[in-house]
């Protein structure tokens, strides 16, 4: 006779007798059930009643009664004579399953992931299996020295609680990002396009620094439009590897990168194989031109142009493709775009899933495609990029489902991301003198693709607090609508003797003709409140003493065509704004202002910014334009000279009147010091202003001259911890005598 038997994790049978071939089973017993059924045993036998067993008939049984997970210890005695003894022990039922320790991860995600819950029959394999799941989750979150020990608690009647003991650890942090191959951008340009950030002390309110295999995989997608949009078609990520530290604590992140050579386009072409379609048209829709560098996104652009044309044209159901003819040797290639006939194939719905949070409609609205429409891969993919850019999710994904001959479903899965920032600053400027920042914004409030923020800045010169909302999409309409409340208090006792105190709200709206054009509408309501005048101000600053109220409305009109309005290399910016104070209120004026910048590089790394901005104030119905409304010019408007140093000045006290018109050029080139691992560039200037005179202008109590002052000098601009910090060293070469000048200044903030 033979007898097996399965105890704990034992992988093979222990045959004890090898007579079983010559058995014959009449009768099966089955000993140590408490739960399960002895019908239930029998089924997953495969010996029937009066039959001869052989050793494989044992072996399969034995296994199909293991592999039902309802049993601890099996045990086969066929030493008595025609009978087969199964003695088994249950396994325990999970009274409670817990997790204690999981601070950073809710109990609701890891529930849904592990398979074993309340209820379920205790097995040991399972439990591996459920802890690899709840490693994996903590791992999917860049904390890859996690730990998690399952814990039974016995209870009685053959139940068990079941805790997972977890220590999260902290998370991997990326210590370092390296770049192989790059020849003609520095790894410090790239880790700006990037999402990966390596660790530093001051990233302590941001998970850029945290390590994510999906978030590594989307920088190789960045780095891709970074180049391609500044002409390096073959560019190509060959690898992207992540090291874990031997204490999984830590990466080092390493990105092969292939630039290839950059192309300027040579020739540009639209050919068509439908019928019908007049070319000729179609290439008022180009956003590149010859000449220009290859740029990816301006041909993205193009094909999405020219799609609507024809749509509009009767034209649905088209293909439009970008060929490039390259020629490397000499840096050139030709531009190809062909119209084919496309799939005749409709929208049928649009199924959104991943947004916990977001509202569909937020998501929605970001598409160039109804449901209904004709199926448009130049659309779908503006879609996609368009979801991209609201910057609520860290992956968007589309595919498409063909249901029928002509139809197909959108099937969009999205991951939600954090939408919530604080910010806080530290610093000193000589402007204000030290200083403190800190603001909190929430870009998608409750769900609804609105933006919210409040925040807060404390100097020795100045104070301001403001509260803002924003509801970009006003109506149901592509139109965005806010509202802003602010107060600010600003030291003028170095300048004019005096301070202010304004206090205000604002409504704005804004939308887009264009992706690159749009226009801004305001109402402001403010009071300006001149005080602390001193015994020794200027006649001038004392006749306006006191509160006055503006109440105006006012435009802007902004073409903007830059490459990246935080880290610019090329392209131009042009805005042009008119505001009129006099709809109730003390003030009446018209005001006109106007920028332009044009920015191009040179050899990859030296970046010529050419700027002018220039600004009109005139009052009406016999008002003169009062002291705050003025324009002021020195200090971040004109290096090399004070704030308000140039420009009118009382002859008596040497208090800045400031002027009813002002112009402000000049030229930049920023440039590599081999610092750019600390964020650091150098760059030189040449600065050009002038000022108008102010209303009640008197030669005999004033001095003024609209003479054009210049100044020359160098800088460094250094991308901190709290932000971007501008250091200067200005020399006016020409200038009045009673202009007040300053070499050095320092100043936190970005600008054009």
């Amino acid at each position: 006779m033979k007898k097996f038997i399965y105890a704990g994790l034992m992988t093979s049978l222990i045959a004890l007798q090898a007579n079983a071939a010559d058995f014959t089973v009449k009768k099966i017993e089955v000993d140590g059930l408490q739960r399960v059924e002895k019908a239930t045993v029998l089924s997953y036998l495969n010996i029937p009643k009066n039959s001869r067993i052989s050793q494989d008939k044992l072996d399969s049984s034995f296994k199909s009664l293991y592999d039902t997970g309802l049993f601890s210890d099996i045990n086969f005695d066929t030493s008595t004579a025609n009978v087969l003894k199964i003695s088994v022990k249950e396994n325990p039922i999970i009274g409670k399953r817990a997790f204690d320790g999981n601070d950073k991860i809710d109990d609701k995600i890891l529930e849904s992931e592990v398979q074993l819950g309340p209820r379920s029959v205790y097995d040991k394999a399972k439990v591996q299996q459920d802890v690899q799941r709840i490693l994996d989750v903590y791992r999917k979150t860049g904390r890859y020295s996690v730990t998690v020990e399952p814990k039974i608690i016995e209870r009685d009647e053959n139940r068990v609680d079941l805790i997972y003991e977890i220590d999260e650890g902290s998370a991997a942090k990326i210590d370092k990002i390296n770049f192989i191959g790059n020849t003609h951008y520095t790894s410090s340009d790239l880790q700006d396009e990037i999402m990966s950030k390596e660790s530093r002390w001051y990233r302590i309110f941001s998970s850029a620094e945290d390590y994510d295999a999906e978030k590594m995989e989307y920088d190789k997608e960045l780095l891709r439009r970074f180049y391609t949009k500044r002409g390096y078609a073959d560019f190509n990520v060959q690898s992207a590897m992540a090291e874990l530290s031997d204490d999984h604590k830590s990466f080092v992140l390493t990105f092969n990168l292939e630039e290839g050579p950059r192309y300027k386009i040579n020739d540009i072409k639209i050919n068509s194989e439908i019928e019908g379609v007049d070319t000729k048209d179609l290439y008022d829709d180009l956003e590149i031109d010859v000449g220009d560098w290859y740029d990816s996104a301006a041909i993205e652009k193009s094909v999405a142009e020219m799609t609507d044309s024809l749509g509009k044209k009767g034209f649905a159901f088209v293909d439009v493709v970008a060929d490039l003819n390259r020629d490397p040797e000499n840096g050139k290639a030709d531009l190809i775009f062909n119209i084919y006939e496309g799939e005749r194939i409709f929208v049928n719905r649009i199924n959104i899933t991943g947004n916990d949070r977001t509202e569909d409609q937020v998501i929605r609205r970001e598409f160039r495609l109804d449901e209904g429409d004709a199926l448009n891969i130049s659309k779908l993919r503006d879609s996609r990029r368009n979801v991209e850019n609201l910057n609520y999710f860290s992956k968007v994904d589309i595919q498409t489902d063909v249901i029928d001959a002509n139809k197909a479903d959108l099937n969009v899965n999205v991951e939600e991301k954090s939408t919530g920032y604080f910010n806080v600053g530290i610093g000193y400027s000589t402007t204000n003198g030290a200083l403190f920042r800190v603001g909190v914004t929430e870009n998608n409030f409750r769900g609804k693709g609105q933006e919210i923020g409040a925040n807060m800045g404390i100097s020795q010169r100045n104070k301001d607090y403001s509260v803002s909302f924003t509801e970009p999409y006003f109506l149901g309409r592509r139109l965005s609508a806010g509202t802003d409340l602010y107060m600010e208090d600003q030291d003028y006792e170095d300048e004019a003797s005096y301070d202010t105190r304004t206090i205000g709200g604002r409504l704005r709206f804004g939308w887009n003709y264009t992706d690159d054009f749009y226009h801004l509408a305001r109402y402001n309501l403010s009071t300006t409140d001149i005080k602390n005048v001193k015994d020794y101000a200027s006649e001038y600053v004392k006749a306006e003493k006191g509160k006055a109220t503006t109440s105006s409305v006012g435009q802007t009109f902004i073409y903007d065509k830059r490459d990246s309005s935080i880290n610019t290399k090329d392209g131009y910016y042009l805005s042009f704004g008119h505001d009129i104070s006099g709809l109730g209120g003390d003030t009446k004026y018209n005001r006109f202002d106007a920028k332009a910048y044009k920015y191009y590089t040179l050899a990859d790394y030296y970046t010529f910014k050419f700027f002018t901005t220039g600004g009109y104030i005139v009052g009406y119905s016999g008002e003169n334009v009062r002291m705050s409304d003025r324009y002021y010019l020195g200090g971040n408007n004109m290096r090399g000279f004070e704030v308000a140093g140039i420009g009118a000045r009382d002859k008596n006290t040497d208090d800045a009147l400031g002027g009813n018109w002002m112009m402000y050029s000049g030229a930049e080139l920023t440039f590599p010091i081999g610092l750019d691992e600390l964020g650091i560039k150098g760059r030189t200037f040449w600065d050009v202003g002038a000022l108008g005179k102010p209303d009640n202008y008197d030669a005999q109590k004033i001095y003024y001259s609209s003479k054009i002052r210049q100044s020359v000098g160098f800088g460094f601009d250094w991308m901190s911890p709290m932000g971007k910090i501008n250091i200067d060293f200005g020399f006016p070469i020409v200038k009045e005598r009673y202009d007040e000048t300053e070499v050095f200044r320092l100043n936190f903030g970005t600008s054009l």
